[in-house]
């Protein structure tokens, strides 16, 4: 049931979409991001890349590591308190989810799927990657597209787009897309402009008389006629078609080609119909939607000159009567930290944590990347030294301490819900007094005191064997 009285939550969620044409990260996405924005920050940053560098050369060793893409914009988003969340590659499709460490434990149900389309469902170059979470136990699903190209591929566009929608998902227990209360969709959509040529197209874009495109804009005439894209919503197209440019430059293609311009790279929301979740859900009084969308900007970045399209952003405020008010496990350290002794971690879990023996707390620096970015961890089983009705206490071995000192985070992790549920208020670790042994550097020597370690198979095995 829905917690009586709580505040509605406001969370500021900014969207790229961006086809960067193979290109490497530019050197600086301030602009971008809006991070000299004067406003308050963003909780949740979502990115949509299409034709990522993925020659066979590139995609296997991205396989095995982070692709340059996800390490670039980790770099840039982890000092700024900011983790990634989730990602979900599909050769040239990459969608990337960054949010602020203070939500971490209302987020919970994460799970990526991919659909490919391209070559009859054989290829993955064109088709639709996705990341579906519960959100203060709201349901949000964003999908990042690449459709067919060319102005004669409209029905393939649509075809494709709900060849997507039925197959993501399917045979999980996970609702569809649509059946999300917030999807996004987004991406190179491909939707050119029909009928006009190309002297009144670039005359208009020239003379910003934009709204004398947007009746022949395939996806706004889609809409009026397709009736599953009837409750898709977008922001007014006040801002230059994104495709083509000559690399570069902020002029339209002079190839021989000379495409005509286009809005192909789009973003559209879809607030699930009040009627359809109150007869399901039956929770929300009827005068009031489970969540609210407001669009505060959709804006193209016209300074971008690493592909023939240029990206584009959408802020948005998203409103929502939280139905979690408080995290699954608090925790804190215990007593002063440092190197020089052994240290306690007291943590107090609500009943309904599905705990597990695979359960275990982690010690983060404060610009952790991502969940397996851990100093050091403590098996919340095994490295238990103390139980009582309301609390728990978890030690780690001084050994394990980074000798160097300075801020740090706590993050409880539950193998069944594969989420933090609980995450310690910023603390300080004391730099040790003891000199710092040069022949085994400090993340080796952390690391030879557990092999089981949790992230890796192996680890689980051993525990497993015991």
């Amino acid at each position: 049931m829905e917690p009586a009285g709580l505040p509605t939550k406001e969370l500021r969620l900014h969207l790229v979409t961006w086809n960067v044409g193979t290109a490497s990260p530019p050197p600086d996405v301030t602009g971008l991001l809006q991070l000299n924005s004067t406003g308050p920050t963003m909780d949740m940053y979502v990115i949509g890349l299409q034709e990522v560098n993925s020659k066979i050369t590139n995609f296997l060793s991205d396989l095995a590591f982070d692709d340059p893409w996800s390490i670039f914009f980790m770099t840039v988003l982890s000092p700024l308190g900011y983790i990634k969340l989730s990602s979900v590659r599909m050769q040239g499709l990459l969608l990337l989810i960054f949010v602020k460490h203070v939500h971490l434990p209302f987020i919970q149900d994460i799970h990526t799927d991919y659909t490919r389309t391209g070559l009859y469902g054989y290829w993955g170059n064109k088709g639709g990657v996705s990341v579906r979470m519960s959100l203060f136990g709201h349901t949000i699903c964003f999908m990042n597209c690449h459709l067919p190209a060319h102005m004669e591929n409209t029905e393939q566009r649509l075809d494709d787009f709900e060849k997507i929608l039925e197959m993501q998902f399917e045979g999980e227990d996970i609702p569809s897309p649509l059946d999300h209360e917030l999807l996004f969709w987004f991406g190179d959509l491909n939707f050119r402009i029909a009928d006009y040529g190309i002297h009144f197209v670039r005359e208009s874009i020239s003379n910003k008389r934009f709204n004398l495109l947007w009746e022949k804009d395939q996806l706004n005439m889609a809409k009026n006629q397709e009736e599953f894209l009837k409750d898709f919503k977008e922001g007014p197209l006040q801002f230059k078609p994104t495709y083509k440019f000559d690399l570069d430059s902020e002029v339209y293609d002079t190839s021989e080609k000379k495409r005509k311009p286009a809005w192909t790279d789009r973003i559209l929301w879809k607030v699930k119909n009040l009627s359809e979740v109150a007869s399901k859900e039956g929770e929300f009084p009827e005068e009031e939607n489970p969540i609210s969308v407001t669009l505060n900007s959709y804006v193209s970045h016209m300074s971008y000159g690493i592909s023939d399209h240029k990206p584009v952003t959408g802020t948005f405020t998203l409103e929502m009567k939280p139905l979690v008010s408080d995290p699954m496990v608090m925790l804190h350290p215990e007593g002063e930290w440092s190197a020089e002794h052994d240290v306690l971690i007291r943590y107090s879990a609500a009943p309904e944590l599905p705990s597990s023996a695979w359960d275990w707390i982690g010690l983060f620096q404060v610009t952790f990347k991502h969940v397996k970015d851990y100093v050091t961890y403590a098996w919340v089983e095994d490295d238990e030294v103390s139980s009582s009705k309301n609390s728990k206490q978890v030690y780690m071995s001084a050994s394990e301490i980074p000798k160097m000192g300075g801020e740090f985070l706590l993050c409880y992790y539950s193998n069944n819900l594969q989420s933090i549920v609980g995450i310690s208020e910023p603390f300080q670790i004391q730099p040790s007094q003891t000199p710092v042994e040069k022949d085994v550097p400090e993340e080796e020597s952390s690391l030879l005191q557990k092999t089981d370690n949790p992230e890796s198979d192996g680890g689980f095995e051993n525990r497993k064997s015991i």
